[in-house]
């Protein structure tokens, strides 16, 4: 099933600053129109690609068209990876000063922020994933307050944390940018079919 360009296609969010900062890191490069839907999915648990693969379908199933869904992940390697796809509950809990504060017994700061958007032109058709990673820190929390744990996050290279850069910056070297632009690249290569090799962009 391939989509005609210029379509629009649900992407699943609540989060009005999340799609600001989707639109604006696609630009005019992706095909398609994008539409926000909020959407009450199940909570999967498993590994990242698994949850995005699981919310992807559920999401196809309601909209029953093309859909995006969005995963991301915050891992901590002194932890082995986690908090990973339960960031969302930990900062809930926890905030950006806990989340530097679990890590206090650890010499190991260090971190890696996963995006992975999954794409469906529709209910029972493939899912596609397409991956971004960027390394960096977890520091003390500096910056605005307004984006989840930005404040805690400093990528690899930089002196400031993801919420200190000016947006420009950080949406030119963020997971979220990594993933999209692996998205964007594979509907304009292979022609906006569902069914084409799958993209990666990683570090």
């Amino acid at each position: 099933m391939a989509l005609a360009a210029g379509r629009s296609v649900v992407f699943v969010t609540g989060n009005s600053k999340k799609l600001e900062e989707v639109i604006q890191i696609l630009g005019d490069r992706f095909p398609y129109k994008l539409v926000s839907r909020k959407i009450d999915l199940p909570e999967y648990q498993g590994e990242p690609d698994e949850i995005s693969i699981q919310k992807c379908k559920e999401a196809a199933r309601q909209v029953d068209g093309p859909v995006i869904v969005e995963d991301t992940c915050l891992c901590f390697r002194a932890l082995g990876g986690l908090p990973g796809p339960y960031i969302k509950w930990f900062l809930d809990k926890l905030k950006p000063e806990g989340l530097y504060k679990l890590l206090a017994g650890f010499e190991d700061k260090s971190a890696w922020a996963l995006c992975t958007f999954a794409f469906s032109a529709g209910r029972d058709q493939p899912v596609e994933l397409f991956r971004g990673l960027t390394e960096g820190h977890i520091v003390p929390p500096r910056g605005p307050r307004d984006f989840g744990w930005d404040p805690c996050f400093q990528p690899e290279g930089f002196d400031k944390t993801y919420a200190e850069l000016p947006k420009d910056v950080k949406n030119s070297i963020s997971h979220r940018y990594r993933a999209l632009a692996a998205m964007s690249e594979h509907f304009q290569t292979n022609g906006t079919s569902p069914q084409s090799k799958k993209s990666k962009l990683e570090d």
